[in-house]
C-alpha cells in the first residue's frame, strides 16, 4: 500500500519558474571539457531507481567479499561451511537422546507426561524452552571424542603393521649384508688361489721347456743309437762272413777274431800259464784289469787330484744315540703336538726347512729365490741369501754350523758361509733341475740330486765332483747321508730307493715296492730302518738288513711331501698335500692328524731332542709345534 501511494505521489508534476537576471555580469571560469557532464534530468522516477541500484550493487558487493574470502580459505585448506544452527528445545533434546540410546518405552511414557502438563499448562516458559549451550557441546565432544577413538584405533593398527613390516625388512636386511660379506669373502679367497695357480703355473714353464729339451736330446740320442746299431750290426755280420771264411781255409781262427767271453779268456790263460814266464804272466795279469775295469781293484793310495779328500772310516758308531734317552710323554702320543707359534717366512712357498746342529736356529729356503735363516721359537729374521736365479729347492747346515749349502732349480749348489757373509763356491755340473742336497758328518763332501736322473758327490777341498752316480731311470727327488757313515739313501720318480757307498760311487742295494714316484725318504737316527711316501700318499718303512718293506700304509690320495722320523723313531711325521700334518705312532700303527696349515705342507722337521716340530708349507709360513 505504500508503495502504491508513493507511486501516486511521485506521478504528480509541478513547473518550477526560475527567475533570470540578464543583466548581471558573470565571471568566465576556464573548465576542462574532461570535467563537463550533461547534467541529469530532475526526474523523481531516475532518483529511486538511483537509490535501488545503489542498494543492489551494495548487496552484490558484500556478497562477493563473502565468496572471495571463501575462495582463499579453500586455497588455504581451511574450508569452513556456514552452517545455521537453531537451538534444540528441551523436548526434543530428551527424545532424541532416548530415540539414540533405544528406549522405546521410556520415550512413550515422556511424551505422554509431557503432553498431559502442556494441556494442562503446569509447564512455564523457562521450563520448555531451548536447552543450554553446555548440554549441546558436550554431547558433540562426546561424539567427536568417539571419532577420534575410532581414528586412533585405526592408527595404531597401521602403526603395528609398519613396526611389523619394518622388523621384517632389518632382518632382512642383515641377512642379505652377512650374505653379501660371505660372498665378498669367497670371492677374495677365489682371487687369491687364482693368483697362487697362476705363479704356480708360471713356474712350471722353464721345467717344460727343460723336459722339451731333453725330449729332444733323447730323441737325437735315440736315432744316433740306432744308426750306430744299425752299423754294428753290419760290422758283426761282416767278421762273422770273414771268421766263416777263414776257418774253411785254416781249419782254427786266429786269436785277434776269438769271440769267446773275458772268462773264456782268462781260463784259457790259467791253463796256458804253467807254460808261460813272469813277464808274459805280469802283462796277463793288467790286461785283465784293463778288462774288468773295476776301482776297487786301484791301488789304495791312488789319488786323482792332489787336495782331494779323504773319506773318514766306517765306524758305523752315532754318538748322538747316546744322548737319547727314550721317548718323551707327548711323543708317545701322535696328537701330542700343539700348534705354539706361527710366523710368515717368505712371499712364495717354502720347500725345505733345516735346524742349526748347535743352536736354536732356523734354515729355510722358498720358491721366491731366496734363503732365510730364523731364531725360533721367536721368529725372528737373522739373515738373507739371495743368489740363486730359481726357486731354492734345499738346504743343509754344516756339521759345524759355520756353513750352508743350498741347491736351486738354476742347476746349481752353492756354499755359503756365514763368516763371510756370501757364497763361497757353486758347483755347475747338473745339467737340469737340482732337487736336494747333504752335508756329510765329516764337513767335507756334500752330495746332491737332481732332475737328470744322476746324483753327484763335491769334495769341498778340491771343489770338484768325486762321483756322478748314475742309475735311476727317472728324476732323483731326495738325497741323505746316514750320520757319520759313508752310505748315501737317494729315492726317485723311477718308484725305487737306492743306497750308494760313497767311497766307490756304486749302488749297493736298490729298494722296489712303490708302485708311484718316490718324494722323499730319511734314516731313522739308528740307520736300521728307512720311511719313504710317495705321490699317491703311500708310505713304507724299510728294514735296511733285508731290504724288504716292514709296514706300509696309505695317508692319500693327497701326495706325501716329506716324511722325518722323530729322534727316538717312535713317530714319523708326514707332510701331507691337504694341509695337514700327519702322525704315525710306529708301536701301535695309530694315525693323527695336525690342523694348522692353509694350504699343502711341503716340509717338516725335528729337533734333536724331539721337545718341538717345525714345518713349513705353501702358505708361505712356519709353524712351530710343541
Amino acid at each position: 500500500m505504500a508503495e502504491e501511494e508513493t507511486e501516486k505521489f511521485y506521478l504528480q508534476k509541478e513547473e518550477l519558474v526560475v527567475d533570470t537576471d540578464d543583466e548581471y555580469q558573470y565571471e568566465e571560469v576556464p573548465i576542462d571539457e574532461i570535467f563537463i557532464g550533461t547534467e541529469p534530468d530532475e526526474d523523481l522516477d531516475l532518483a529511486v531507481r538511483t537509490i535501488r541500484e545503489a542498494e543492489e550493487d551494495a548487496l552484490a558487493t558484500t556478497r562477493t567479499v563473502i565468496s572471495f574470502r571463501s575462495d582463499e580459505s579453500q586455497k588455504d585448506g581451511q574450508t569452513k561451511a556456514s552452517v545455521t544452527q537453531r537451538p534444540e528445545v528441551v523436548d526434543d533434546f530428551v527424545r532424541n537422546f532416548l530415540v539414540r540410546m533405544n528406549m522405546d518405552k521410556t520415550l512413550e511414557c515422556f511424551q505422554t507426561e509431557w503432553y498431559e502438563l502442556q494441556q494442562r499448562g503446569l509447564l512455564h516458559e523457562e521450563d520448555i524452552g531451548v536447552v543450554p549451550d553446555i548440554y549441546s557441546r558436550n554431547q558433540d565432544l562426546d561424539g567427536e571424542v568417539k571419532f577420534l577413538k575410532l581414528e586412533v584405533a585405526k592408527y595404531k593398527e597401521a602403526a603395528m603393521k609398519a613396526k611389523e613390516t619394518y622388523v621384517k625388512l632389518r632382518k632382512e636386511r642383515d641377512y642379505h649384508r652377512m650374505h653379501h660379506k660371505r660372498v665378498v669373502q669367497e670371492k677374495n679367497k677365489l682371487i687369491n688361489d687364482i693368483k697362487r695357480l697362476k705363479r704356480h703355473y708360471a713356474q712350471y714353464e722353464p721345467t717344460l721347456q727343460q723336459l722339451k729339451k731333453k725330449y729332444e736330446v733323447a730323441m737325437k740320442e735315440k736315432m744316433l743309437s740306432k744308426l750306430e746299431k744299425d752299423r754294428a750290426v753290419g760290422q758283426v755280420a761282416g767278421l762273422q762272413s770273414t771268421l766263416k771264411s777263414m776257418e774253411s781255409f785254416k781249419g782254427t781262427p786266429p786269436s785277434g777274431f776269438q769271440t769267446a767271453s773275458n772268462s773264456a779268456q782268462r781260463k784259457n790263460w790259467d791253463l796256458d800259464e804253467a807254460g808261460r814266464g813272469p813277464t808274459q804272466r805280469t802283462l796277463a795279469m793288467e790286461r785283465m784289469k784293463a778288462m774288468s775295469g773295476d776301482v776297487r781293484d786301484l791301488p789304495e793310495n791312488y789319488t786323482r787330484h792332489p787336495n782331494d779328500s779323504e773319506f773318514p772310516k766306517d765306524t758305523g758308531i752315532n754318538p748322538i744315540l747316546a744322548q737319547i734317552k727314550g721317548p718323551t710323554g707327548h711323543l708317545a702320543r701322535s696328537g701330542g703336538f700343539r700348534l705354539s707359534n706361527t710366523f710368515q717366512a717368505h712371499s712364495h712357498p717354502i720347500s725345505s726347512v733345516v735346524l742349526h746342529p748347535r743352536k736354536q736356529i732356523l734354515a729355510t729356503t722358498s720358491d721366491d729365490h731366496t734363503w732365510k735363516m730364523w731364531a725360533v721359537p721367536s721368529g725372528d729374521i737373522i739373515m738373507t741369501g739371495e743368489g740363486h736365479t730359481d726357486w731354492v729347492s734345499d738346504c743343509d747346515f754344516h756339521p759345524s754350523g759355520s756353513k750352508l749349502v743350498t741347491s736351486s732349480g738354476d742347476t746349481t749348489v752353492k756354499i755359503w758361509d756365514f763368516s763371510k757373509a756370501e757364497c763361497v763356491h757353486t758347483f755347475t755340473d747338473h745339467t737340469h733341475a737340482v732337487w736336494g742336497c747333504t752335508w756329510h758328518s765329516c764337513g767335507d763332501f756334500v752330495a746332491s740330486c737332481s732332475m737328470d736322473n744322476t746324483c753327484k758327490l763335491w769334495d769341498l777341498n778340491s771343489l770338484r765332483c768325486r762321483f756322478t752316480m748314475r742309475g735311476h731311470a727317472d728324476s732323483v727327488n731326495s738325497i741323505e747321508f746316514l750320520p757319520y757313515s759313508n752310505t748315501l739313501l737317494s729315492c726317485s720318480a723311477d718308484k725305487t730307493l737306492s743306497l750308494w757307498d760313497a767311497r766307490t760311487g756304486l749302488c749297493a742295494q736298490t729298494f722296489y715296492g712303490h708302485m708311484h714316484s718316490v718324494n722323499n725318504a730319511t734314516f731313522s737316527l739308528k740307520g736300521d730302518t728307512v720311511v719313504s711316501c710317495d705321490s699317491y700318499g703311500t708310505v713304507k718303512l724299510w728294514d735296511v738288513r733285508t731290504v724288504a718293506p716292514m709296514v706300509s700304509f696309505d695317508v692319500g690320495p693327497h701326495p706325501a711331501n716329506r716324511v722325518a722320523f722323530d729322534p727316538t723313531g717312535a713317530v714319523v711325521a708326514i707332510a701331507s698335500n691337504d694341509a695337514t700334518v700327519k702322525m704315525y705312532e710306529v708301536s701301535n700303527g695309530r694315525i693323527g692328524t695336525l690342523v694348522g696349515h692353509e694350504d699343502a705342507v711341503q716340509c717338516l722337521m725335528f729337533d734333536k731332542t724331539g721337545e718341538f716340530m717345525v714345518s713349513g708349507g705353501s702358505d708361505n709360513t712356519i709353524r712351530i709345534w710343541s
